[in-house]
């Protein structure tokens, strides 16, 4: 099922996510995120993107410019950060229309549940780690916003109308 996405001021979306449960009712929740995903034309969306206070999040880094390769993230950790940093342009389902210059870092090694509850952890790399940044940023109630110069955010603001 389609479900809409919460646009940014909602207060859903600065809210911290509790740990999700790995039962039938958050396994289905990822099949919907993941069709809204898609809809959207999206490479990520985070379960409170749709109104869902868990922390889950799926993505697709890879689907605008090869094959579709879905991932589903339960209880996502980031257990290390590379020191280094690189700078470049997100946008994001919640905030349409507007596209921000947000420093991350590069690579990462993450920790998840898989959809049987056993733990999962990978180095991530490239867009796939940029990308698993910005969900994790939502399920701990930052937006893209929240990264930039007050200057900036008013710029960005200002697009919103």
């Amino acid at each position: 099922m389609i479900h809409p996405v919460l646009r940014w001021p909602d207060p859903i979306l600065a809210k911290i996510t509790p740990q999700a449960c790995v039962d039938a009712a958050t396994l289905a929740l990822t099949r919907d995120m993941l069709e809204t995903m898609y809809a959207a034309n999206g490479r990520g969306l985070a379960a409170p993107q749709i109104g869902v206070l868990a922390r889950v999040f799926v993505m697709d880094a890879a689907w605008k410019s090869g094959d579709p390769a879905p991932e589903v993230f339960i209880n996502p950790e980031i257990l290390w950060r590379s020191p280094q940093m690189a700078s470049g342009p997100e946008g994001c389902l919640s905030i349409p229309g507007v596209v921000a210059e947000v420093m991350r870092h590069s690579e990462l090694v993450l920790q998840w549940q898989m959809a049987d509850g056993s733990l999962q952890a990978q180095k991530l790399t490239g867009f796939r780690a940029i990308c698993a940044q910005h969900e994790i940023d939502h399920l701990d109630g930052i937006v893209t916003l929240d990264h930039l110069t007050p200057e900036a955010r008013a710029a960005a603001i200002a697009v919103l109308g």
